[in-house]
C-alpha cells in the first residue's frame, strides 16, 4: 500500500463537535471546538483548543471556569452556527436554555446530553490556538442516555466533526469490546 505525503495535518479521528460555554460579559456564551479531548484520568481533565482570537477564551480567562457540552447529532445546525459566528457580534446567550452548578461563571447547555463543569488550571499558548486545560469539577448527562446506569454513546449520538471534509458525522457501532478482543 502506497502512503501519500500531505505534510503536518490535524487528522486525528474521531474529533467532537463541542460546544464551549464561559460567561463573557454578563452572559453565557458558547462556541464550537473540535479540538478537544481528556488529558487525564486522576484528576479528571479535559483539553480544549480555543483560537486566540474567541470570544469566549476571554470568559474562560477571566473567570477561570467553563463547560464542555456534548451535542447530539440532531442539534447540528445550532452547532454549526456557534462556531460560524462570534459572540463578539452575535448574542448567542438565547440559543439554548443554560443551567448552572457550582460556578455560575460556567454555564452548561440543558439540551446536549453530557455536559462536563471545568476549572481552568492551565493555559498554553500554542501558535494559533490557546490550549486550556480544565479539571472536570463535575459532570451530568441526560437520564435517558443511561443503559444499566452508564453512559450509552447510541443514546447520546454525539456529534462529529471531520476535519480534511469540513464535514458533520455521527458514531458509528461497536465493533469489539475493548480490553478483551486483543487477548484472544
Amino acid at each position: 500500500m502506497q502512503k501519500i505525503k500531505l505534510g503536518p495535518q490535524t487528522f486525528l479521528y474521531p474529533m467532537p463537535a463541542a460546544l464551549v460555554g464561559a460567561m463573557v460579559d454578563g452572559k453565557p456564551n458558547f462556541m464550537t471546538a473540535a479540538w478537544c479531548g481528556i488529558a487525564a484520568y486522576k484528576p479528571p481533565a479535559i483539553a480544549v483548543a480555543i483560537r486566540r482570537e474567541r470570544y469566549t477564551l476571554k470568559g474562560v480567562r477571566e473567570h477561570g471556569t467553563f463547560s464542555i457540552n456534548i451535542a447530539s447529532s440532531s442539534m447540528v445546525k445550532k452547532v454549526d452556527y456557534c462556531g460560524i459566528y462570534s459572540g463578539k457580534s452575535t448574542d448567542k446567550s438565547q440559543i439554548f436554555t443554560p443551567f448552572y452548578s457550582k460556578p455560575k461563571t460556567a454555564p452548561l447547555i440543558e439540551e446536549c446530553p453530557v455536559n462536563l463543569e471545568c476549572k481552568a488550571i492551565h493555559s498554553l499558548d500554542l501558535g494559533s490556538h490557546t490550549l486550556v486545560v480544565g479539571e472536570i469539577i463535575e459532570t451530568f448527562i441526560t437520564e435517558d442516555c443511561l443503559t444499566d446506569g452508564k453512559a450509552d454513546p447510541e443514546k447520546i449520538d454525539p456529534l462529529i466533526f471531520i476535519p480534511g471534509t469540513s464535514k458533520y458525522h455521527r458514531l458509528g457501532g461497536e465493533i469489539a469490546p475493548a480490553f478483551k478482543i486483543g487477548k484472544e
